[in-house]
């Protein structure tokens, strides 16, 4: 058989699947592009993240491991257990309680973060079947908190995500609460076309990111309270 022809029909292949994916849009074509493309992404990922554990460990070795652990939400719910690269050092105040972010992020934590490098672990999950690439980002249980019982719900009605509709516009969120009506807005207009928007504009922008100071402020009090009486509201 000529290689031509083989190449021809791999690329027939993979345009009918493409096709099938725009035209059908269901979980199970999304996941099986996650895996292609989680594997494909994670052998690359592999050496850049040694690399970096590597980096990290040597800037602040008394911090401990360059990776660490942290629950978030995940679909339907259910929390899990997400292996991040870290940014920050674990240095304490005399109290033994942690130092304000700002502090402990340092100059080689901010390379990191901007270059979007601190997300490549995330491939792990992506294979596992916990996120998607692209998604709700998966939140602290806590921040769930500034939606009500049915918006929780309708989140993480669908797979988490590397990147979303919201991370895309974190510019433009200036609460926590904004920032959760962006993911409201993809679960109910997910679809093939705005994917592919999503995965254009993190491409474009992956060396663009925001720093934390335009991004949403933390999470207040007073926006939990917020989504409490509008959950009485919507029981009542």
């Amino acid at each position: 058989m000529q290689w031509w022809y083989i190449v021809l029909i791999v690329l027939g292949s993979i345009a009918v699947l493409i096709a099938l994916t725009a035209l059908l849009y269901r979980p199970v074509f999304k996941r099986f592009w996650d895996i292609v493309f989680g594997l494909i992404l994670g052998c690359i990922a592999i050496p850049v993240l040694l690399l970096a554990m590597l980096f990290v460990f040597l800037v602040s070795p008394r911090s401990g491991s360059p990776i660490f652990k942290q629950v978030r939400v995940g679909l339907n719910g259910k929390e899990f257990t997400m292996l991040k690269l870290r940014t920050m050092t674990n240095d304490k105040d005399k109290n033994g309680e942690f130092l304000p972010d700002e502090q402990r992020l340092k100059w080689w934590g901010k390379v990191i973060r901007k270059t979007n490098i601190d997300e490549l672990t995330q491939i792990v999950h992506i294979l596992i079947g916990q996120m998607s690439f692209i998604g709700p980002r998966p939140l602290l249980p806590k921040e769930m908190l500034v939606m009500t019982t049915k918006e929780q719900e309708k989140r993480q009605s669908i797979r988490p995500g590397i990147v979303g509709w919201e991370s895309v516009n974190e510019d433009k969120s200036s609460s926590r609460a904004e920032m959760a009506q962006f993911d409201l807005y993809y679960v109910d207009h997910r679809s093939f076309g705005l994917d592919l928007k999503i995965l254009f504009k993190t491409i474009f922008g992956i060396f663009r990111r925001p720093d934390d100071s335009l991004r949403a402020p933390k999470l207040s009090e007073e926006e939990i309270k917020e989504a409490q009486e509008r959950d009485k509201e919507e029981t009542n």
